[in-house]
């Protein structure tokens, strides 16, 4: 009895030991397990930057929706933020709607950072008026901040918060801003429509972001507020009387649509021009230098080798590209000769551009470009329709306002560039889709109503707006819009020289697009 005993617990405590191992074995590597899955967790919330903005994968870039006075750590952006942040906070619930602003808040670029600020700033007055200088017609606007990332990478998951927020108390009802015409901007503003989001384009002015071309409508529910490249190419026209047989076309192959369009429309004025188009092709990100100005060196030795009587060139480009050219043709050989840079309203960049050799412009060398909106276009009310100073003076004395509280402070403030105008004009239009699409006794409109407002845009329904009147066609687009011709001064200022007319003329009193 005593050795079975014995080999009992010999046997038990034998088998025992290696059992309590294994378990502990396999405890130690639950934990483990847990652990990683622990981090992996940790590690995902770390990819929130703010509320409604996060880093996707494989991108440090803060992308997303911003509803909070999250500054996506631009500091030059900060203060025109908190304002709007502060005026948000002010709406009680259930009051109000929602605009979005898309624009590239995480850019690096500058000049392209530096636009954003206007756009945001213009935004924020246009918001702040309608909500308290238009005698409480409902709905209140709350401005939120839509970041698709530095070149519009990041559309896709922006555009898919932007859509969420439709259905959600949030209830938005229009997306603003947008800005440049880029292929990625492009792609955001056909979803965003395609899923009944409308949006209404700041200084978006390529030909095949619009409306209407062709007779087809592939954007339904978009509006802009600044003219075509080809309308401003007419107007560019009727104003410089640009003769083919005295001009030379430079242009970016193969371009984005901006600069394509662009390019269409120059080669339009060029019919029957002796000399061939000069191409260059800069990097894919066009904010990024390169090696173009080797080209640039060429093309101003082409330049030189033209007939005497050539004394114009047409740039169809953006503005990295532009300086790059103005800087090259600065130090031309042929300093004897004068000549004119007629462009596109990309040039407006360069008035903040301090790589710019601005003595390029003392050298019998003149760049002038067709703007968006420009503060001295209505100073002395040059034309008798299109616009007037009392729509200007408007804007003028809100901002005048906006240094301090209540309304600001917003930032520096700049109207030169005209971005803060633009981006003025198109969040009141935005605002005038929405209240006229809020039916009496209802505080929020239809999503599907809001875009079924700009067909209706003209004649005595139109915007008054501070960069000219907004009167829009059947598709959407600003008809006969003013468009301010500038020129960049060795100072670096913007000049207003005149204003043109993609018709040649004023648009009727009526206001009323021809059929």
């Amino acid at each position: 009895m005593a050795r079975t005993g014995v080999w009992t617990w010999l046997r038990e405590d034998v088998w025992e030991i290696p059992l309590r191992r294994y378990l502990a074995l396999l405890v130690t590597a639950a934990l483990v397990v847990g652990g990683w899955f622990g981090v992996g967790a940790l590690a995902r919330e770390d990819r929130s930057c703010a509320p409604g903005v996060e880093r996707p994968e494989g991108s440090e870039e803060c992308v997303g929706v911003s509803t909070s006075a999250y500054d996506f750590d631009r500091p030059q952006l900060r203060e025109v933020i908190r304002a709007i942040d502060r005026e948000n906070r002010s709406l009680k619930p259930g009051s109000y709607v929602t605009v979005a602003l898309l624009e590239p808040f995480t850019a690096s670029d500058p000049d392209n950072l530096g636009d954003v600020l206007h756009e945001m700033q213009g935004a924020y007055l246009a918001q702040y008026r309608a909500n308290h200088e238009s005698n409480r017609k409902s709905p209140a606007i709350r401005l939120v901040l839509a970041n698709p990332g530095a070149t519009g990478a990041h559309w896709e998951f922006t555009v898919d918060r932007l859509e969420e927020m439709t259905k959600s108390p949030d209830r938005l009802r229009a997306v603003t801003g947008v800005g440049m015409s880029t292929e990625n901007n492009k792609r955001a503003v056909k979803e965003l429509t395609k899923r009944g989001i409308p949006v209404i384009g700041s200084s978006i002015t390529a030909d095949n972001l619009a409306n209407g071309q062709g007779g087809k409508d592939p954007f339904p529910g978009l509006a802009r507020v600044s003219p075509t490249n080809t309308d401003e190419a007419r107007a560019l026209t009727s104003f410089a009387d640009v003769t083919a047989g005295r001009a030379l076309l430079v242009y970016d192959k193969p371009g984005d649509p901006y600069t394509r369009t662009l390019q269409k429309s120059f080669m339009k004025l060029l019919a029957g021009s002796p000399y061939e188009p000069q191409p260059f092709t800069p990097p894919t990100d066009r904010s990024e230098e390169g090696t173009t100005a080797n080209t640039f060196w060429q093309i101003a030795s082409l330049v030189c080798g033209t007939a005497p009587e050539t004394d114009t060139i047409l740039f169809a480009g953006r503005h990295t590209q532009l300086r790059q050219f103005i800087n090259e043709l600065g130090n031309r050989s042929c300093q004897h000769r004068k000549f004119t840079v007629l462009t596109g309203d990309e040039a407006s960049y360069l008035t903040g551009d301090k790589e710019l050799d601005r003595s390029a412009l003392t050298h019998k060398l003149s760049v002038r470009y067709t703007a968006l909106a420009h503060p001295d276009a209505w100073a002395e009310d040059g034309a008798k329709s299109g616009g007037s100073a009392a729509d200007a003076a408007e804007l003028a004395e809100l901002v005048a306002t906006a240094a301090r509280r209540p309304v600001g402070p917003i930032g520096e403030v700049s109207l030169e560039d005209g971005q803060l105008i633009i981006a003025y004009d198109a969040m009141r239009l935005a605002v005038t889709g929405i209240q006229r699409a809020t039916s009496k006794g209802r505080v929020v409109p239809r999503l599907a109503d809001v875009g079924l407002q700009w067909p209706q845009v003209k004649g005595p329904l139109r915007v008054y707006g501070a960069s000219g009147w907004i009167c829009l066609d059947a598709h959407g687009n600003p008809y006969d819009k003013a468009v301010p011709i500038v020129e960049l001064t060795p100072e670096g200022k913007a000049r207003f020289v005149k204003i043109a007319w993609p018709e040649e003329k004023p648009p009727a009193k009526e206001c009323l697009p021809p059929s």
